[in-house]
Order: C-alpha cells, then structure tokens, then sequence
C-alpha cells in the first residue's frame, strides 16, 4: 500500500538542515527511509544548500584548524564505534527499520488497557522523548490533543482518526490544535514510533480521571 501522509514541507526542510531535534529527526527519518517522494525533497534541499555554500566567499582558515577538526571527528567515531544493541525480546527485530537499529531501545511498560512502550535513548538531549508506541488490534484510544507536539511514523499496522487511515510509512502530526480519537486496526497490533513534546491531553471526564496514571 503507497503512503499517503507526509510530513510539511517546512519539517522535511529542518531535517535535510539537520536543525531538528534528536527524537524529530528520529521519526522523519524512519518515514523518509521508506518515502521516496519525501527522499526526494530532502536532497533537493541538500542540493540548494551545498549550491548556496559553493557561491559564499571563502574565509581563510587559521593554520592547523583543518587537521585539528579532523582530528575530532576520528576521535568521535572511534569513542562511538558502531552500536551494538540489542533488542529487546518483547519487540520483533524484522519489523524495525534498519535506522532504528542503532538506538538503544529499553524494555516495554504498560501505559493503558492495550498500549505499552518501549523508550528510545536518543544521543543528545532535547525538547522531545521518543519511543516506540505498540498498541492492540481494535483499540480504541481517548479522545485527545497535546500541550507540545507529537510526530508519529507507522511502522506496522494501522490507526485510524478524523484526519484518515495511517498505514505503514504513514506520517502523522499532532500538537494543541488537534483533537483526535485514534483507533488501531483490527487486523493486527500497531507498532509506531513517536517523538513528544509535553503531555498528553486527555478529554471527557474518564479522560481527566485516569489522566495522572497515563504517562508518555
């Protein structure tokens, strides 16, 4: 099934810039690797970029700075290496995409009757956490908004809300703005990966109620 959500344009544009937070770039990223329209776009702003540094007058650099700065960068990929990590065995490895593989993923936690999560340790701290959200068929989330932002990328399965079906490779925004009721398909468990800013904002007097034991 073709994708049929995308990230805004001004999004994919932060993250072919490389100014988005760890955990934003994480979910654009996994969209991306199986988007090739948004593939696409992104090296088109890659290319304007490298084309703007071509017409920019070249400063003359002090004396050893080039060998100074290489220096760094081998010292930092030597200290990182390549991650081994493994992952946990509550999560199926053939479903992750490969650019999840290199995160350390921690076990899985209960958040709600049918959801649970596994946290993502990202490499730098940021405004956003990041996890991966697995949710049963046919589940019925609260109707909810946020106080910060949510991005969301599927990776297996589906949900559904007012804005429309999200498949595999499907991206989806939410922040302040948006009230959604999101329910899973009933064909099989969803697996998203998901980047938060702030909490949860959760509708309705059952919502309000179990509010403080719901933690993302």
């Amino acid at each position: 099934m073709s994708i049929a959500h995308h990230p805004p344009e001004e999004l994919l544009a932060a993250f072919a810039a490389g100014t988005l937070d760890a955990g934003e770039h994480l979910v654009v990223a996994v969209h991306a690797s199986r988007c090739a329209r948004c593939r696409s776009f992104v090296h088109a702003v890659e290319g304007l970029g490298g084309s703007a540094l071509e017409r920019t007058e070249p400063v003359a650099m002090s004396a050893g700075s080039f060998a100074a700065a290489m220096a760094r960068i081998e010292n930092s990929a030597a200290q990182k290496g390549v991650a081994v990590n493994p992952v946990p065995p509550d999560l199926d490895e053939a479903h992750l995409p490969a650019v999840l593989r290199s995160y350390q993923i921690g076990s899985r936690r209960w958040v709600a009757p049918g959801v649970s999560l596994n946290p993502i340790r990202l490499p730098d701290a940021g405004r956003s956490r990041a996890f991966l959200l697995r949710s049963g068929p046919g589940t019925r989330m609260l109707e909810h908004s946020h106080t910060g932002t949510e991005l969301t990328c599927v990776i297996k399965g589906s949900f559904s809300h007012d804005g429309g079906r999200f498949g595999p490779g499907d991206f989806d925004f939410g922040d302040g703005e948006v009230d959604h009721q999101p329910i899973v398909g009933s064909e099989e468990p969803c697996l998203c990966v998901v980047a938060m800013t702030g909490d949860l904002k959760l509708n309705g007097f059952l919502g309000r109620l179990i509010s403080p034991f719901v933690r993302l």
